[in-house]
């Protein structure tokens, strides 16, 4: 039989925003915490245990933390000190959403504008686009696999247009 792509919630994930200089003080402490550098280019993804901070733009990222990870805002907040920062908790914010399976690619992009063939999008990569006309972080965790992050408003919709374009590919 065929393997087919799946599609699932991964609920309870903690969010943060962060926006901070990244030459700054207050970046070399949040480092510390987070015990990896923050990325600095388009697209890139730093990870270290439980904890991934994908980058949204020259000062600004996502920490995306397991579950089991508590208070990331109040350490990060510690961390940077009287530093010119802003560490929100969005965790609220954000659906996460993972695809997987052999077609992904193929379901992404019927409603995707990014290129994603491994050549432009190489594993743990994260990039913000449109997903059937929907903001979205898209995250690419591996070639089988797809975190999807929507706002919660729009979960739902994301969720069934996915659904409906993996048709298409099921057994």
């Amino acid at each position: 039989m065929a393997e087919q792509s799946a599609l699932q919630e991964l609920p309870f994930f903690s969010m943060v925003s962060l926006r901070v200089d990244p030459d700054s003080a207050a970046a070399r402490g949040i480092e510390c915490v987070l015990e990896s550098a923050l990325p600095g280019t388009c697209g890139e993804v730093s990870r270290r245990g439980e904890q991934v901070v994908l980058w949204l733009g020259p000062d600004e990222w996502l920490i995306v933390s397991e579950p089991a990870v508590a208070d990331v805002a109040a350490r990060l907040r510690v961390a940077a000190g009287d530093g010119h920062v802003a560490i929100v908790d969005v965790s609220a914010n954000r659906t996460v959403l993972e695809l997987s399976g052999p077609h992904v690619r193929e379901v992404l992009e019927k409603g995707c504008p990014v290129d994603l063939h491994p050549r432009v999008l190489a594993d743990d990569t994260a990039v913000l686009t449109t997903l059937a006309r929907v903001p979205v972080l898209l995250w690419k965790v591996d070639r089988t696999t797809f975190r999807i992050l929507p706002r919660t408003s729009f979960s739902s919709y994301v969720a069934t247009w996915l659904l409906d374009a993996m048709q298409e590919f099921a057994a």
